[in-house]
């Protein structure tokens, strides 16, 4: 009796994996649903950072026939799944929060959702700040006999690339956060190494960035102060011997 019982709660947990998997996705297949619609006008608002750059007379130009069609389709869907976040976050939530304590559900909750606010902070900063710069300096540069015309397609890989990387980069303070909570390192540990820090934000922000200090600053600058966020929320989170 006992060993055919216990399969039974395995299989209720994959069950409800499943059935929260299809949730996730169907989440993510209705907002792509509403979206298809105006993919064109979200792809003109997305690269309208370049397109109010360009040189007189250049234009955004496509090398294959599909993308006019395709490149509008799959940024939609990429900007559905950022839509979908929220929803999927809950999702995973609810699956891991009946095996938590009641403390840690405390914990995983805020997390959750700043976490959330967080990525799509660094996307609109990207996007409002830091877009402008990157294509004003491209735009600068001229060689000649060299017309300046991107490809729509590579245009929203190094844009989505970009994006995800300063959403990710938002996400210190909950990765701070985290190490602290599982005991990797402490606050006083981190706030000595405050220094180093600061110097690698700045060498980050150099790659992550054109060649030039007010770029490389806008980059640097968010990363410190979301560090400094970060070791300020932490002390909460840490554990009490700390």
């Amino acid at each position: 009796m006992t060993v055919e019982s216990n399969p039974q709660p395995l299989m209720r947990h994959l069950l409800e994996f499943r059935s929260r998997l299809l949730k996730c996705i169907s989440s993510v297949c209705i907002v792509f649903a509403s979206l298809a619609y105006f993919s064109n006008n979200i792809y003109n608002l997305v690269s309208a950072p370049l397109v109010h750059r360009l040189p007189k007379g250049a234009t955004m130009i496509a090398t294959s026939v599909v993308s006019p069609l395709f490149t509008p389709v799959k940024l939609t869907l990429v900007i559905s799944g950022f839509a979908a976040v929220p929803y999927i976050l809950y999702q995973i939530w609810a699956f891991v929060a009946p095996g938590l304590y009641k403390h840690e559900r405390r914990l995983i909750a805020p997390l959750l959702i700043s976490s959330s606010l967080l990525f799509y902070c660094g996307v609109a900063f990207a996007y409002f700040a830091v877009l402008p710069i990157v294509f004003s300096f491209f735009t600068a540069i001229s060689l000649g006999g060299v017309e300046y015309a991107t490809d729509i397609s590579n245009y929203l890989d190094f844009v989505l690339t970009v994006f995800t990387g300063f959403g990710i980069a938002f996400e210190i303070p909950v990765a701070i956060i985290l190490i602290c909570w599982m005991g990797i390192t402490t606050p006083k540990a981190l706030s000595e190494k405050r220094p180093y820090i600061i110097v690698g934000a700045f060498v980050i922000g150099m790659f992550l960035t054109p060649p030039d200090m007010l770029s490389q600053t806008l980059l640097a600058v968010p990363m410190c102060l979301l560090f400094e966020l970060g070791l300020f929320c932490s002390r909460f989170y840490a554990p009490k011997q700390y």
